[in-house]
């Protein structure tokens, strides 16, 4: 029956003789049974005296037990496995060749060692799963996330638990299911292949604290163990969250910016139920916010803008959203909400700046222009819905502060014009510039005193512009600074020319607010001044009441150097503003040009109670050293009531229409020729000359 055991076996009597081996053992010892039945088998390898082997022997024949043990044989370099029994007569040795075997285990163990410590060395948490998917070391780091683990109440896995097992506990389905499915593949892959690896990133709670980490897995070359880390990245991943929630925010008010608010209207007009209502846009401007800026600091401007975004998300409904889309700019996202819902959504929103702000113990009184569009079936574009608000915006903001307009079809091809303004403004429109005067008179004498200088656009296609149809725009794109430093030098140049030819005419120009801004108004002016040669004293500078209370610091301080080296200087529009005359008049201005809103109200006044008023105005001035011009004298009763109340100056279709500078000579001659007095000249009616 033994002689068909692979292993090799042999039986001993007490004395340690062969008494029987197998043809196994033959070919193990390189011996035949004859030559070593009967021989001590000590004798015949004596280099197991002494050892392991006689040690083993001897215990077995004297307590008659089993034994099992390994040895190692040094004259062959090789390594067995001996299992010993007691035997009738003797002892029964089954011997094993299992030096591949242990070589192999002893090659693992030492790698395993190996791996062990400079796993110990990794800063992050670090398992070695074995082929059977049950964990054969842990670092320290892991040990330590146990611990946090088991604070949580999940349970860490350790050395001989299973691993994917293990990363179940406290882990989101999809994050385990991604994981396994990673560290299966790298197992299930052949050994001497070339290693794969396994990279995921997951969240889970580790104590009290959401942790994300980067798990990286690497099958160990020429085995099916794999290395996993789990390397901590939490830190990273919420600066990424925090720069992600910074891109689509706004930095000072934490509000969605454009870009957000954008897939956000996106996302509302796609996502709404069929036969629901559409998506409303509301766009707030605040009315007058640079004053604010400029006056009280930019710090307290700040906070004034954050007061207003959180006023607007305590006013709208649940499910509608405010954002900043820069500057003064708001918007809110009202989702299925008709056009009467959207209008009293705005009215609303109006409501929320009744009362002041209050910003470092100054209360500020603020005011918004709106538009509103709501979309239809057919809009799905959000840049579209967005530039339909802006809009009727904008619509809003030209027609007063402290409006709600809502869109329509027209205000879409206004919002086209403009675009092409602002396009052609920064390309050749300044070349199709021109320029027609207004001839300005004195009515204690009649004669023409000077001219007031209106650009105009000789537009390519649609013929000649007036300044109302592109100089808002200019002024919002900052293209009116160059046209202004244009009409400077033109206008000066055409004024020395008249001079030249024995016409003295004193030039009126109209100035933008925003050349105060940009500084550089004095400059400007020092410019055409000096290359037309026009006596400083024949240059008026006009601004409007309002656009000099936008920045009265920096427009005093501008308009008191130009004062200083001769330039006059007239407050346009007087009477449509909402400046104090306290702050009008410690102005540098040497005139006052009284709009013709006043004269039309004293025409409707009973019992001459505006006119009364139109004199003290004038008296005022007068006091100050401030000439009066009134404008709008299209009536011989404006003409009487100008006249009555005092005036210097008057202006207006009476008195002269806007001509090319062509027809200024001929004109003023024509009035010379005619008497040289044009207001009686004008009350005559058809007797007064017509330019061209």
């Amino acid at each position: 029956m033994l002689a068909g055991v692979p292993d090799a076996v042999y039986r001993l009597d007490p004395e340690g003789r062969v008494t029987y081996l197998n043809a196994a053992a033959e070919s193990l010892f390189q011996l035949s049974a004859a030559e070593l039945i009967g021989r001590r088998l000590l004798d015949v390898f004596p280099a197991a005296k002494g050892t392991l082997v006689e040690d083993q022997l001897r215990e077995i024949l004297g307590d008659g037990q089993p034994r099992q043990f390994e040895y190692f044989y040094e004259p062959r370099d090789h390594w067995f496995e001996i299992r010993a029994f007691p035997y009738p007569d003797g002892v029964a040795v089954f011997l094993r060749d299992v030096d591949d075997r242990y070589r192999t285990d002893l090659r693992r163990d030492t790698e395993l060692r190996e791996l062990t410590a400079v796993l110990e060395a990794l800063p992050s948490a670090t398992v070695l799963v074995g082929d059977d998917g049950r964990i054969l070391v842990v670092n320290r780091a892991w040990e330590a996330d146990g611990e946090l683990l088991r604070s949580g109440g999940v349970e860490p896995g350790g050395v001989g638990d299973v691993y994917l097992e293990c990363m179940s506990r406290g882990l989101l389905p999809t994050h385990h299911a991604a994981i396994a499915a990673g560290v299966i593949r790298l197992q299930a892959e052949e050994p001497d292949g070339v290693p794969g690896s396994f990279e995921y990133e997951y969240s889970t709670q580790l104590g009290s604290f959401a942790t994300w980490f980067h798990l990286q897995a690497a099958r160990v070359p020429f085995s099916r163990r794999v290395v996993v880390t789990h390397t901590d990245v939490t830190e990273r991943v919420r600066g990424e969250q925090a720069m992600a929630w910074r891109a689509g925010h706004d930095e000072l008010t934490g509000l969605p910016n454009r870009a957000t608010l954008l897939d956000m209207i996106a996302d509302a007009l796609t996502g709404g139920a069929p036969g629901a209502p559409g998506t409303a846009l509301l766009v707030l401007d605040l009315d007058g916010f640079k004053t604010v800026n400029d006056s009280l600091g930019h710090q307290l401007g700040d906070r004034l803008l954050r007061q207003v975004g959180e006023r607007l998300a305590e006013q709208v409904r649940p499910g509608d959203a405010v954002g900043r889309l820069g500057g003064d700019q708001f918007v809110v996202l009202a989702r299925e909400c008709d056009q009467a819902e959207a209008a009293a959504l705005a009215f609303r929103l109006q409501t929320t700046f009744a009362l002041p702000f209050t910003a470092s113990g100054i209360s500020v009184p603020l005011s918004a222009s709106i538009g509103v569009a709501v979309s239809r079936s057919d809009v799905r574009d959000p840049h579209q819905l967005l530039s339909d608000a802006d809009a009727a915006m904008f619509a809003a903001k030209s027609s007063g502060r402290d409006r709600v307009h809502l869109f329509s079809p027209g205000l879409r091809e206004a919002a086209r014009w403009r675009l092409e303004v602002a396009t052609r403004l920064r390309g050749d429109a300044i070349d199709q510039l021109v320029v027609h005067y207004q001839p300005v008179v004195r009515l204690d004498t009649g004669e023409v005193d000077g001219v007031e200088a209106l650009v105009r656009w000789q537009h390519p296609e649609r013929g000649l512009l007036p300044p109302d149809s592109f100089l808002s725009v200019a002024e919002e794109t900052g293209q009116v600074i160059p046209i202004t430093r244009w009409l400077l030098r033109e206008t000066t140049r055409k004024a020395a020319e008249w001079a030249a030819q024995g016409l003295p005419l004193r030039m009126s120009v109209n100035v933008s607010a925003r050349h105060f801004s940009a500084e550089t108004l004095v400059r400007d002016v020092r410019t055409a001044l000096r290359d037309s040669g026009l006596p400083p004293d024949q240059l008026v500078l006009e601004l409007t009441e309002t656009s000099v209370a936008e920045d009265p610091t920096r427009a005093e301080d501008q308009l008191t150097v130009l004062r200083s080296f001769g330039v006059r200087v007239a407050i346009d529009d007087f009477g449509t503003g909402w400046s104090s005359l306290a702050q009008l008049f410690a102005l540098p201005i040497g005139t006052l040009k009284i709009d013709r809103s006043l004269l039309n109200a004293a025409e409707r006044a009973v019992a001459g109670e505006t006119g009364a008023v139109l004199h003290a105005i004038v008296e005022l001035t007068r006091t100050l050293g401030i000439k009066s011009v009134a404008e709008g004298i299209e009536t011989p009763e404006h003409l009487r009531m100008v006249r009555a109340a005092g005036c210097d100056l008057a202006q207006g279709w009476l008195l002269g229409q806007a001509m090319p500078a062509e027809e200024v000579p001929r004109f003023v001659r024509s009035v010379q020729a005619a008497g040289g007095d044009l207001c009686a000249l004008a009350v005559a009616g058809d007797a007064v000359p017509q330019a061209g």
